[in-house]
């Protein structure tokens, strides 16, 4: 994270390409992350309630819980990665406006209540699915935003 470091990322002739591929990168990661979610765990209350606790009309088991926990554990190091790398980013390049830590807080926010709740959904009860879902679409269109803003300030503005 060097770029924490240099005075002007947008002028430094090093780091500018490799902050556009780094927020390149996070731009593809989130709709993939969409599409995969939807294809393993779902991204609807039924498909979800389905694979967190099986469907015996449809002779669907229940997820394993170790794969569960695996998955939580997995999730929440992307989330790590991924959010504090942009969040460090969007800061470095954005801390003059004024919405900047209102963006900040509410990506974080929400991107720690989607594995909590995920969680509380498989162990607890299914009431927090709709919470987890709301969430992980939430942090995803903000941090998409997010994105967007980076790369457009870090290549056209001034």
């Amino acid at each position: 994270m060097r770029f924490t470091l240099i005075k002007n990322v947008k002028r430094d002739k090093a780091m500018k390409p490799i902050l556009n591929a780094l927020l390149l990168f996070i731009l593809l990661y989130i709709p993939f992350d969409i599409f995969v979610k939807s294809h393993t765990i779902g991204i609807s209350t039924v498909t979800l309630i389905s694979t967190l606790y099986g469907n015996a009309d449809e002779f669907i088991d229940p997820i394993n819980q170790s794969v569960f926990l695996e998955f939580i554990h997995m999730q929440i190091f992307f989330l790590m990665m991924i959010l504090l790398t942009l969040s460090a980013i969007y800061i470095r390049l954005l801390s003059h406006k004024s919405n900047t830590l209102l963006a900040i807080n509410l990506l974080m926010g929400f991107a720690f209540v989607t594995p909590l709740t995920l969680f509380l959904s498989y162990f607890y009860t299914n009431e927090f699915v709709k919470i987890y879902l709301f969430s992980f679409f939430a942090w995803h269109l903000i941090a998409l935003f997010i994105t967007l803003r980076s790369l457009w300030e870090l290549n056209f503005v001034k």
